[in-house]
Order: structure tokens, then sequence, then C-alpha cells
């Protein structure tokens, strides 16, 4: 997945993509996720560049991400990381 190139659905711009799972692999084995979501829905996820990928997990824990930021929009909803995410749209893409 890491050579995978597009836009990027949060900052869009066209690069490298990295994949980010909606809810983060560490919470897969915590009894609450297996028991709310299928096997499927806990291995769903989006294709990202490398900046927004990293400014996701520098802003908001796993279990916050978990439980609150656990789809596309609600990311791109989320004040901080819209702020973050505009930022990064007027970076230069490095590939």
């Amino acid at each position: 997945m890491a050579n995978k190139v597009g836009t990027c659905p949060c900052c869009s711009r066209h690069t490298r993509l990295t994949f980010h799972h909606l809810i983060p692999k560490k919470m897969h084995r915590r009894t609450y996720f297996k028991k709310h979501y299928t096997k499927e829905q806990l291995q769903a996820g989006v294709n990202i560049c490398r900046q927004c990928h990293s400014g996701i997990h520098r802003f908001y824990d796993e279990m916050t991400l978990a439980k609150q930021l656990h789809s596309l929009c609600l990311l791109q909803a989320d004040e901080q990381l819209s702020t973050f995410f505009n930022w990064v749209s007027k970076q230069r893409v490095k590939v």
C-alpha cells in the first residue's frame, strides 16, 4: 500500500499514499471493539498521504481516533485536523 499514488482525500494533493486504519489496530483486540464491530469494519481504512497520516496520530491518541474519529467524514470535520489538512494542502509534495 505504501507505493500507491493518488489524491489524498484530506489535503487534496496528488502524492504517495499510506493506509490509515479508521479504528487503529491497537484497539482491535479490546473487548468493546470486538463486540461492536465486525472484522471488516475493524479493517476498514483510507489511503492518505504520509503528512496527513502523521498529523492525525500527532493530534489524537488511538482511543480518541477509534471512538470519536472513526470515519473519513469525522476526520475531515474535526476543527483541529481541518486546519492542519488545509496547511498541508499548501505544502510542496515530496515524491
